[in-house]
């Protein structure tokens, strides 16, 4: 089958069955033919195998094609595959340009959610970068925790977001996972170098509010304990002024990301580094605006450069927020 003919069963398809149909069929075989692999497929499209592959073999039987040769150890693109590729990113990104000419003739404004704690700077660097990507285009930006961007992001209210992981939302996709170390606050001349969660034994600990992120203030409690750390007392601080008081009246230790200055308190490295606050941006799964796709590269570019946030693994699985302006900055 030549790149003529698939382009021709392609156009079959258009008029035989609803352009909205085709398209996320297609976006789920670009996604399998990238990875090469139906799981990460699925966890990069938020979305079950099972359904993913059904999908894959719906599309091969309306083009009447096999497109993936699959076994038990690998997944390869066949012939009619390989061509199929490239028409249908040409076909996404159509679909993509259709959405961003609605978009500006309609005035609609990009919806981007942010965690608390990124900072005054870090906020401003991400605008900057975005207006600079795209100057005609309005960004709304909101104030919202994790678990009201994911269910935004869902109801479709929100059209990106930046959050902290896990985030357990079907039918999102999510960019690059970025991370950040967290550390121990504790009073001025207390310590020196790096502390082990043991040594906090005994010690109440000051912690980010469990609503802004439910997954990563489990996952923080989890780590401490793992590491001989039990907590007599758990304390929320959404201030950072309120949780440096208690770390000054030598009532409780706070854990946080990197704090350059907090006077009368120093911030010191956990030995190990046993606990990584994840970050990435998230949008609905499916064809990706050029609007998103902007807004998630300026933000994976500001978050570790303004943030000094590290790459972490591809799967969404672990990152934080800035070092000068995260918790407690």
């Amino acid at each position: 089958m030549s790149k003529t003919d698939i382009r021709q069963v392609l156009i079959r398809f258009l008029i035989s069955s609803p352009v909205m149909n085709l398209v996320p069929h297609l976006s789920c075989f670009v996604a399998v033919a990238e990875e090469l692999h139906f799981g990460r497929a699925a966890e990069r499209l938020g979305m079950a195998q099972p359904p993913l592959s059904q999908r894959i073999q719906r599309l091969e039987r309306e083009l009447g094609v096999r497109l993936f040769e699959r076994s038990s150890r690998r997944v390869e693109l066949t012939g009619p595959g390989r061509l199929l590729l490239d028409e249908a990113r040409d076909i996404l990104a159509r679909v993509d340009r259709v959405y961003a000419l609605a978009d500006r003739a309609e005035g609609a404004p990009l919806r981007a959610g942010l965690p608390a704690g990124l900072g005054g700077d870090v906020v401003a660097a991400l605008i900057a970068a975005f207006r600079e990507r795209r100057p005609e285009h309005r960004l709304e930006i909101r104030d919202l925790s994790t678990a009201a961007q994911g269910a935004a992001l869902a109801a479709g209210d929100l059209d990106v977001g930046i959050v902290r992981h896990p985030c357990p939302v079907r039918g999102l996709a999510f960019g690059p996972v970025l991370g950040e170390r967290f550390g121990v606050l504790l009073p001025a001349g207390e310590a020196a170098g790096p502390v082990a969660l043991a040594a906090l034994a005994g010690r109440d600990l000051v912690v980010f509010p469990r609503e802004e992120a439910p997954g990563a203030f489990d996952e923080l409690l989890a780590a401490c304990r793992r590491h001989g750390y039990d907590p007599p007392s758990v304390r929320e601080a959404g201030q950072p002024q309120f949780a440096l008081g208690l770390v000054l009246a030598g009532t409780a230790v706070a854990l946080t990301p990197p704090v350059p200055d907090a006077p009368g308190a120093s911030w010191h490295p956990i030995t190990g580094d046993p606990i990584m606050w994840r970050t990435s941006c998230a949008w609905r799964a499916g064809p990706v605006p050029g609007a998103v796709a902007d807004f998630a590269a300026a933000a994976a570019a500001v978050l570790r450069r303004e943030a000094r946030m590290v790459p972490l693994d591809a799967a969404p699985r672990r990152v934080a927020p800035r070092p000068s302006s995260g918790f407690l900055a």
